[in-house]
């Protein structure tokens, strides 16, 4: 039975963390659409778990957080009658936390955007920091409880409040609304007005939907599968924080937090998934 080596399955995961859908990486690969989907599982729930044991114990000092937008089998509209209501179809938020400093994104969770998907995102970023941190959010209520839960009140916490007005008679219909200002509130102990700020996380949201096809507006790469769409997700951190330099750090978010001592390769990153794992060729 023949397996895919090390470096034909690291240039389908290469493909894949550069922003290709599934078929065009099986066109560039030669590679058959269920083995791109296989090896996405199972190398996804390696990164997955290769990070949660990495990422932790960090000495970050200044935390922004944020949600971006996607859908996974139809948008709302579209969702059939007998599934709406039920996750993984329709709107899902991936929650993002990134350490202003390393650029490394701490954590992230894929799941409705209520009350209860920011407590359990919370919890798990109060986990992986060391020592207080300052945290800035957009105004999202549902982060309120939920950081008070995590962090108690060993942090300092604002919020960034973008106020929208209407674009103009000229825009098109996916045109941005534009920005006419910002209110700061300051929520939780003593934040640094210089460092309220969702700048950077909001640039890595941009970066993912660059990177990962299934964010792509406007196209029919989107994910079919819940599944499928958080093991893409893993996949794709593991490459941000531990294989792709920072153009102005110049080195991986992970060597600048320091929890890598070299950049990794793609060839590394599929290696941990264990042999009996490897996916067969068609």
């Amino acid at each position: 039975m023949n397996r895919l080596d090390t470096k034909r399955r690291a240039q389908i995961v290469h493909c894949l963390c550069e922003g290709m859908s599934i078929r065009a990486t099986c066109r560039i690969t030669g590679a058959d659409k269920k083995t791109v989907l296989r090896l996405l599982v199972s190398v996804g729930e390696a990164c997955a778990a290769y990070q949660d044991g990495a990422i932790g114990n960090l000495t970050s000092k200044r935390i922004q957080a944020d949600e971006v937008w996607s859908f996974v089998g139809a948008k709302d509209k579209n969702v059939p009658e007998e599934k709406r209501g039920q996750f993984g179809v329709g709107s899902v938020w991936t929650w993002t936390a990134m350490d202003a400093d390393t650029k490394l994104m701490i954590s992230w969770l894929v799941g409705t955007r209520d009350a209860g998907a920011a407590w359990e995102f919370m919890q798990d970023l109060a986990g992986r920091v060391k020592h207080r941190v300052q945290l800035t959010t957009d105004g999202h209520g549902a982060y309120l409880s939920a950081v008070e839960d995590a962090f108690g009140g060993a942090i300092d916490y604002a919020m960034l409040v973008k106020l929208y007005g209407t674009g103009p008679a000229e825009a098109g219909r996916y045109s941005p609304p534009v920005c006419t200002g910002s209110t700061v509130k300051k929520i939780e102990g003593n934040p640094d007005p210089r460092h309220i700020s969702t700048s950077y996380v909001e640039r890595a949201n941009l970066t993912i939907r660059m990177g990962m096809r299934r964010f792509t507006r406007l196209t029919n790469a989107f994910s079919k599968k819940v599944e499928n769409h958080v093991h893409a997700l893993a996949m794709f951190f593991m490459f941000y924080n531990f294989a792709r330099v920072h153009q102005t750090l110049r080195v991986t978010p992970a060597m600048e937090a320091g929890i890598a001592d070299h950049v990794w390769t793609v060839e590394e990153i599929v290696s941990l998934v264990h042999d009996e794992d490897v996916i067969i060729l068609r």
